[in-house]
């Protein structure tokens, strides 16, 4: 099996699963990236926790789901945005304002497009979840 987006792959897993209640779900192949927007949509409670599991295959994330997101999925083209493009990016992306969160990857780190607003850093838009 041959994958060109790995978040991609985990998103659409998540939605698929919360769409049909479960409360698990399981993600490979996983990456850097995909564990840190996972640690993000945790803290900001759209999932819930989850567990590394080691395989002879290559490694699995058992993820536990709150039955919070709506929607979720990657941005494609992964889109260049600064500070002043961001409520731009907010308004294309998400249904209201406040409501869901952007995830963006900065030269400081992964973070939410409001923190980044915060800091004032742009960066490049990876994902969205409400």
């Amino acid at each position: 099996m041959t994958l060109n987006d790995t978040l991609a792959n985990a998103l659409s897993t998540i939605l698929f699963a919360e769409k049909n209640a479960q409360t698990e779900c399981i993600i490979y192949p996983i990456s850097k990236t995909i564990k840190i927007v996972l640690d993000i949509m945790n803290e900001k409670g759209y999932v819930g926790s989850y567990e590394v599991i080691k395989d002879s295959k290559g490694d699995k994330i058992k993820l536990n789901l709150l039955g919070k997101i709506n929607n979720c999925g990657v941005i494609k083209p992964r889109f260049m945005a600064q500070v002043a493009d961001m409520e731009k990016f907010e308004r294309r992306f998400l249904p209201a304002k406040d409501f869901g969160m952007i995830i963006i990857t900065t030269n400081k780190g992964i973070t939410t497009q409001s923190e980044a607003k915060e800091k004032n850093i742009g960066g490049k838009m990876l994902a969205f979840v409400y």
